[in-house]
C-alpha cells in the first residue's frame, strides 16, 4: 500500500485542520466509514480535513513497526508546510483517529520527537507534533511487562509493544478529546481511561466521553443514542481550547 493524504475542504473554512486516521486493527484502513464520514462532519464545522491512508506494519516494509508513525509524522509536517498556501493556521493542526488509528493519533502526539525516517525535504524540519488530538476508542498498546526482546514477533505485535501510550514525558503532551463505549468488545474502555490519565498527568485540556453502550467502530455513521452526541461534545471542546474561532 502507498500512503495517501486526501484533502476535504469546507465551504467556509476557519483555518483549522485535522488529519483523520481511520481504524482497522493495523490490518486494513476503513476509509469510508471512519474517514470520509468524519471529514464531512469536520467540514460542517469549518475544519479542513485530511484523510490519511497509512501503510500497515505487516505489508513487508523495512522497519514495519514504524511505518504507520512514519506516515503520520509526515502528514502533520506536510500540512504545516503548506498551511499558508492552503489557507490554514499552522498552530491549529490536529490529529483524529479511531481504534488502531486512534493509537496512531496518540503515537504521533506522544512520540512526535522520535526519529523514524530519513528526512525527505524541508517539510521534515517542521514539528510532527499535532496541536490537539481526538481519540475514538483508541488502543493504548500491549499490556504488562515489555518482553526482553521483540525479535520473533510480527511487526504489528512489535508496534503495539514499542508504542505503548503511557505516562512518560508528560510535559510534551497536548490537549486531547477521547470517546469510548463501555461495552466495546474490541478495545477495553480502560484503555481510554489510561490515555486520559496520561493526559491529565500532564495537566492538559483533556476530556473523556465514556458512553455506557455503543459497541466498537461506531464512528459517526453508526453512533446511536447518547454516543451519537459525541461530535457536538467534541465541537464544544474545540471551541473551549481555541481551535474553533
Amino acid at each position: 500500500m502507498q500512503p495517501t493524504l486526501e484533502i476535504y475542504r469546507p465551504a467556509s473554512p476557519n483555518g483549522a485542520a485535522v488529519i483523520v486516521a481511520p481504524g482497522g486493527g493495523y490490518q486494513r484502513v476503513v476509509i469510508d466509514k471512519e474517514g470520509r464520514d468524519t471529514a464531512a462532519w469536520l467540514n460542517s464545522i469549518g475544519v479542513t480535513a485530511f484523510v490519511l491512508k497509512y501503510r500497515l506494519p505487516d505489508e513487508g516494509h523495512e522497519h514495519g513497526r514504524d511505518v504507520p508513525l512514519q506516515d503520520a509524522q509526515r502528514a502533520v509536517r506536510i500540512v504545516r508546510a503548506h498551511a499558508t498556501a492552503w489557507g490554514l493556521d499552522a498552530a491549529r493542526v490536529g490529529f483524529l483517529g479511531y481504534s488502531a488509528g486512534g493509537h496512531l493519533a496518540a503515537s504521533v502526539a506522544f512520540f512526535a520527537d522520535r526519529v523514524v525516517y530519513t528526512p525527505v525535504d524541508t517539510a521534515d524540519a517542521l514539528s510532527a507534533r499535532p496541536d490537539f488530538v481526538i481519540l475514538g476508542y483508541a488502543v493504548a498498546g500491549n499490556k504488562g511487562p515489555r518482553p526482553a526482546t521483540l525479535e520473533g514477533l510480527t511487526p504489528r505485535q512489535q508496534l503495539l509493544w514499542e508504542y505503548r501510550i503511557e505516562v512518560t514525558t508528560g510535559a510534551k503532551y497536548l490537549p486531547g478529546f477521547l470517546l469510548q463505549a463501555g461495552d466495546d468488545p474490541a478495545v477495553n474502555s480502560l484503555d481510554a481511561v489510561a490515555i486520559y490519565s496520561a493526559l491529565k498527568y500532564a495537566r492538559t485540556a483533556a476530556e473523556l466521553q465514556l458512553f455506557r453502550r455503543g459497541d466498537h467502530g461506531f464512528g459517526i455513521r453508526d453512533a446511536q443514542g447518547p454516543s451519537s452526541r459525541w461530535p457536538a461534545f467534541c465541537a464544544d471542546w474545540l471551541k473551549e481550547i481555541g481551535v474553533l474561532r
